[in-house]
């Protein structure tokens, strides 16, 4: 697409043909990291008696999440690897708090949480550079742990507290028709509120984004999985979806900090 909206032409050739268009879309779109430079010499200048600077403190990206099977937690895991690729972006991951009984979720099935992620208290939003929160649907909308965690953000929105602080979405169904695009719809109702900035990926993906050639969860709205009936793990796909959306996510936060 040119740049300008349209105002100015583009000086790109555009694709004359389907095949070129499908050519043309196939890989991910470049994420770019403004501002790099080269590393100073640390040796040179304690040489020259000037002491090299401290290392600037990494913008950080929080990863809060609920997971019940660890489907999302899996999109988690490997969406931290995606914004801990990016140049002096941090990613951490978070748990949300568990509403359901030990008991209840014995009945469910549901395997205990993994060790070595801590959970989150609202008032720990505000220290986040921006925040992916990823979910589970139910009924089209998100769980009701993570629902529980925002209704306890009532003073941060009173105070504006989370206003201008990028955030996002990763979301986890039960089957291709269950809410993979309805549950980010109805999440971005709660960044509204607080005036926070809803950070989509597109079709920034390439072209994982257009193949139909298997199941794949996500959307435009962020990276997805489908859980079938909590057997079915994460693809190889799915979970470069997650990374790539890490990334993108990082390049984002990272060029709102520069000005």
């Amino acid at each position: 697409m040119g740049k300008g909206g349209g105002c100015v032409p583009s000086k790109k050739k555009v694709p004359s043909t389907l095949d070129d268009q499908r050519v043309a879309r196939d890989a991910p779109i470049k994420i770019e990291e403004d501002g790099a430079t080269a590393e100073p010499n640390a040796a040179a200048e304690t040489a020259a008696g000037t002491a090299a600077p401290p290392p600037a403190a990494k913008l950080k990206i929080f990863i809060v999440f609920y997971s019940m099977y660890g489907h999302v937690e899996g999109l988690a895991r490997r969406m931290k690897k995606g914004v801990d690729g990016v140049d002096g972006l941090e990613g951490v991951l978070y748990r949300v708090p568990e509403t359901l009984s030990g008991e209840v979720l014995d009945q469910m099935k549901a395997p205990p949480k993994a060790e070595g992620i801590p959970e989150i208290t609202a008032a720990e939003l505000t220290t986040a550079d921006g925040i992916l929160f990823g979910f589970p649907t139910r009924y089209g909308c998100m769980a009701a742990q993570m629902k529980a965690f925002f209704d306890t953000t009532g003073q941060l929105w009173n105070e504006q507290k989370l206003a201008g602080k990028p955030a996002g979405f990763f979301i986890s169904t039960g089957t291709q028709g269950g809410g993979q695009e309805t549950t980010a719809w109805t999440a971005i109702t709660q960044l509204a509120h607080h005036g926070m900035l809803f950070v989509p990926i597109g079709y920034t993906f390439g072209a994982g984004m257009f193949k139909m050639d298997s199941i794949r969860g996500g959307s435009p709205y962020g990276a997805g999985v489908f859980a079938g009936d909590g057997s079915r793990q994460p693809t190889e796909t799915e979970l470069a979806l997650a990374e790539h959306q890490g990334k993108y996510m990082a390049s984002v936060v990272k060029r709102l900090s520069e000005g």
